[in-house]
């Protein structure tokens, strides 16, 4: 199968740099598949699952944060602001994180304030759900 060269890069660390079959980032309204020879572009990385397929085969998946995907000449490049495997997540952390989202969530809030309160619970649900799909 063809190959591109993927770099996933977080704002703390080089996440991934190598050879890739395939790629899976969300975007806002869904999932954009990437494959060897895409069409040059720039897109928009939402918070929830990457999936990626290395270039032996092996499957791979990642909880990742905002940011931008490009594809230009057979490399895609995505930067985001942070990057987890599946085992890195700390579960508890998640949880407290998520029903303290969810307690802001029912406040009375700003529009910046509820924006912030909605990125917070997409984040920690992401981790949960990562985790628990993945970690058994």
């Amino acid at each position: 199968m063809s190959t591109f060269r993927l770099t996933i890069l977080a704002s703390d660390r080089e996440f991934y740099n190598g050879p890739a079959q395939s790629l899976v980032v969300p975007v806002e309204d869904g999932e954009k598949a990437i494959l060897a020879h895409h069409e040059n572009m720039v897109i928009s990385t939402d918070i929830g699952e990457l999936r990626y397929t290395t270039g032996d085969g092996k499957k791979e998946v990642a909880v990742v944060g905002y940011g931008f995907t490009q594809v230009m000449n057979n490399r895609v490049l995505v930067l985001v602001d942070s990057a987890e495997h599946p085992d890195e997540v700390d579960v508890k952390r998640a949880i407290e994180a998520e029903e303290r989202a969810m307690e802001q969530l029912r406040q009375k809030q700003s529009i910046r304030e509820y924006n912030h309160s909605q990125a917070s619970l997409a984040r920690a649900m992401s981790r949960l759900k990562v985790t628990g799909k993945y970690n058994r």
